[in-house]
């Protein structure tokens, strides 16, 4: 399989956390594990589909998708040939572009076009044109006209209510309270509480704890920490917290999960 991560353009900052392409001529079936990151994604395959099994069935996928934020794992099978052309978003951005209130994608992949909003018809058509083209592999052409149709999009998109609190989540690394993030937004628990549900389509406390979590891969990454370490710098009372925090996420016992696997969840994870 060949991964592809695409920096948008400086505009989208706020917007966009990158594009990404995956392509693969073999049509074995493999398994392959999604674990949560944080983001919302727009997926286009250009290939054969994929099916899901988020709680416990196969389920064809269309090729067109938009999923919403996810609690836990779930897996992907491939039924075919892999193309696929994406937008990873930044958590509040559904919300800020296309109008979705997150609470109903909660841990769903949404067939693109039952949605029937006339922005993503658009989007559609531009990626479809590529495909015709034969550009969807060409990574300068996949970001050209992504940045084109984005920082057009944008120009109309209301403010982020959550960007304080977001912001804070992040630069933290997850390691902060609600009452953290009431202070710096300004306004009332329950209104927070209510602005999460629409925008991101979690509790902030849920959500803070997925970015925590995601943390612990930039810290293995950088291959400088012991386990103790780890457990200490991503804020966790002790190594059992810790465990039961990852196989929440994961599934799997933090010992035996294979950080350095060349697999979609380690390519979303290790940034």
């Amino acid at each position: 399989m060949e991964f592809t991560r695409i920096m948008p353009h400086t505009d989208l900052e706020g917007f966009i956390e990158c594009y990404w392409m995956m392509y693969s001529q073999d049509s074995v079936p493999q398994v392959e594990k999604i674990i949560p990151d944080g983001f919302t994604e727009i997926i286009f395959n250009y290939a054969d589909v994929y099916k899901s099994k988020i709680n416990g069935d196969w389920t064809l996928q269309s090729p067109n998708l938009m999923a919403g934020q996810l609690k836990t794992f779930f897996y992907l099978r491939n039924t075919g040939r892999t193309g696929s052309i994406a937008i990873k978003l930044k958590p509040a951005a559904l919300t800020q572009l296309f109008g979705f209130s997150m609470d109903q994608y909660l841990d769903k992949i949404i067939d693109l076009d039952s949605l029937q909003n006339p922005e993503l018809g658009k989007l559609k058509k531009i990626l479809d044109d590529c495909v015709k083209l034969g550009c969807n592999r060409q990574e300068q052409f996949v970001k050209k006209i992504l940045d084109e149709y984005f920082v057009k999009l944008i120009e109309t998109a209301p403010e982020n209510p959550l960007e304080g609190p977001l912001n804070l989540i992040f630069n933290s690394n997850g390691l902060v309270t609600v009452s953290d993030m009431v202070a710096v937004s300004g306004i009332g628990e329950r209104q927070l509480e209510r602005l999460f549900k629409k925008y991101i389509g979690l509790s902030p406390k849920y959500y803070a704890r997925i970015i925590r979590f995601n943390y612990i891969f930039q810290l293995i990454k950088s291959k400088e920490n012991s386990w103790a370490e780890i457990v200490y710098q991503s804020g966790f009372y002790d190594q059992s917290h810790f465990i039961h925090n990852f196989k929440a996420f994961t599934g799997e016992d933090p010992s035996a999960y294979f950080f350095g696997e060349k697999n979609m969840a380690n390519f979303f994870l290790n940034k």
